[in-house]
Order: C-alpha cells, then structure tokens, then sequence
C-alpha cells in the first residue's frame, strides 16, 4: 500500500515526538511567535519596554507599569489563512499598584487539514468520501505576577514570574500537556531602560499519549509507519536580554529604540553569534510617537544565513533578516496597532497583516 497524504501529515506532525524524553531545539516554537502588534512590528524587541498587558508574554516584570485593568487582544493569519494565531491578555493591578497579576492565552492551529487515511478502499478503489478533517492546535496560558521593589520618579524597579500551562492536540492522534516557569527582572532609570526575562527556567515539559483505532494502526503498519507511544519533549531554558533608551524631543515627540537578545544554550543555531553550546540572536526596534497618541513602528529581527537565490553553485551564503513596521493610535481608553511583518526574508517575502486591540477597563483617579 502507497503511503497516503494524512499518513504523510500525521507522521510529520506526531511521530518527531515518539522518543522517550530528550530536549528538541525548537519545541514549543509557537510561544516565541510574539504579542501584539506593537512588538512584532518592533522586530519583538520588548524586553525592556514593554510595560502593558503584554509584559506577561515578553517580560512579566513588565507588568507593574499597568496602572488600570488592562486587556489585550490580537489575531494573525499566516501563509494564506492556512494557520492562525490569537492571543488575548488581562492585567490587574491590584495593593495600591505595587503588584499586578496577569492572564494570558495563546492558541496557533491549522484547520481543516485533510485525513486520507482510508482514502483507498481495500480492493484499491479510491473513495473521497472516506475522507474527514482535523485540525492541530497549540494552547499555551500564562499567568503572571509582578512586584516593584522600587518605584521612584526617575528610577524603577520590579521583578515578574510566569506559571505556564501547555496543551497540545493532533486531531483525536495526540495530545499533551505541559508545564513551565519564567521569570524576568526590570529596571528603568530616567530615559534607560533594561530588562532580562529567563524562560523556561525549571526545563518546560511536555507529556505526549497517542490514540489510534485498530483501524487507524493498520494503515500505519502497511504503509510503513512506526506507531509511537508515551513520551516526553523537553525545552531548554533560554535568557532573553534587553536595554532601551527613550529620546525625549521636546514635549510631543519621543524616540524609542531597544536591542534585544535571545540567548539559548541547546547547541549550534544558524544566528548572528553561534558556538557549539552558545547561540545568541539579535532584535532591534524602534517606536515614535507623537503626544503618545500616533506611533510609528519597525523593527529587525531573525538574522541568519542562507544560499544566495543568485548563485547557481549553491555555493555562495548571504545574511537574511526578517525587517517588520507598523503603526498605531490611542482614543481615551483604547489602543489599536497595525504591524506588517516579514515571515520568510527579503527576497521571497511573506507578509502578514496584524492588528491587536487594548482596551483600559477603568481609570483611577490620581491626585
């Protein structure tokens, strides 16, 4: 028997997962997507800005510079609406706004993917009625808590931690769960600001269980295919380091920019600085606003190495980055952002549009 298209997907999607507990370079890749228009348009350089309902995902120390009931909500599609990504947060400031606890949820799938498992009858006939859909969805929730230990005019200081929660489904094949922590420290000084957010820190697991019918592990066992069991997917801890500078011009007009850096310690990655157990990637962003009402917005980010299109040989490497802008406006109590941002590179660009939406539940008044 050929090996059908779903057994092709399906394998691609699960059979990765079937050795027993071992660490995978990019497990988990889906939380290291972004939140918020307003960081991927700043190449998701944020661990020293951001100080909204965002923080949670990119600094949880962030979160104390929430001063109402903050909520957060964003949708993207990527490669055509074949996937799709939400994410939406909530933010409360709660003893006098000295701490802030926080929710966020995350969720990427792709839908409607054809299973042609029992496309071909037993007698080699083919029947397209056999044929259903599935989808495979990744949900992460976040909860979070920050508290400043400092809070002067000119100088700030706080510390945050995530409790994270995965859950991950392959149609009724496979699923998981998981659990991780992070924590992250902010420290902000007249117009400097620099923050460090470690991931992951106590090594994120994931418990893999598989279901097949009998049905199912036949077509599996003739078209080749090992049928996995139990196990277990680790990700490795990985630090994220970042310093911002605010450019004051006058009284309506700022400049931000921030340099950030991902640090990751799980081997060789194609990135700006790479060594054998040491891997670091940069992000650069930067923001102006006018009155802090419109924003203008682009960033840089995902560095690396590739063949030259040009180059027949396939000999020839050039450097690729992944460059993103983006724009936004407050009204009162609400906040949109745009962000167009590059999924592949320069020279065979795959744009998406991104739009998130904060809303301010309530104010407090201040003397």
């Amino acid at each position: 028997m050929k090996l059908t298209y779903a057994a092709r997907i399906i394998c691609l999607l699960i059979l990765p997962l079937s050795a027993f507990s071992q660490f995978r370079k990019y497990s988990n890749e889906f939380l290291n997507i972004g939140a918020g228009a307003r960081g991927l348009s700043m190449g998701s350089a944020q661990v020293a800005s951001a100080k909204d309902g965002t923080a949670g995902y990119w600094n949880p120390a962030g979160l104390t510079g929430v001063e109402n009931i903050s909520a957060n909500f964003m949708h993207a599609s990527y490669f055509s609406n074949i996937a799709k990504y939400d994410y939406a947060s909530v933010a409360i400031p709660v003893s006098d706004n000295k701490r802030t606890i926080g929710l966020s949820v995350l969720r990427f799938a792709v839908d409607d993917i054809p299973n042609t498992l029992f496309l071909v009858e037993p007698d080699g006939s083919i029947n397209y009625n056999n044929i259903q859909t599935f989808s495979s969805a990744d949900y992460a929730f976040l909860f979070s808590f920050a508290q400043k230990i400092k809070d002067e005019d000119d100088y700030k200081m706080s510390f945050g931690a995530n409790a994270k929660i995965i859950y991950r489904k392959v149609g009724h094949f496979a699923k998981a769960f998981g659990f991780g922590l992070d924590a992250g420290f902010r420290i902000q000084k007249n117009n400097w600001s620099v923050g460090i957010v470690a991931k992951d820190i106590t090594t994120t697991f994931n418990a893999w269980t598989f279901n097949f019918s009998e049905k199912e592990k036949e077509v599996l066992y003739l078209t080749k295919n090992d049928i996995p069991i139990k196990s277990t997917e680790l990700t490795a801890p990985r630090l994220t380091l970042g310093g911002g500078y605010n450019f004051g011009f006058g009284n309506s007009f700022n400049l931000l920019a921030e340099a950030d850096f991902d640090v990751t310690f799980d081997g060789k990655r194609n990135t700006v600085l790479s060594g054998n157990s040491i891997s670091v990637d940069p992000h650069l962003g930067l923001e102006a606003s006018i009155n802090n009402v419109f924003f203008i917005r682009a960033g840089i980010t995902n560095f690396q190495k590739a063949l030259s299109d040009g180059d027949t040989t396939n000999q020839k490497k050039v450097w690729i980055y992944q460059p993103s802008l983006g724009a936004g406006f407050r009204v009162k109590n609400i906040s949109i952002d745009y962000a167009f941002s590059n999924l592949a590179n320069q020279s065979n660009p795959l744009y998406s549009h991104i739009f998130s939406l904060r809303f301010d539940l309530s104010k407090r008044e201040k003397d």
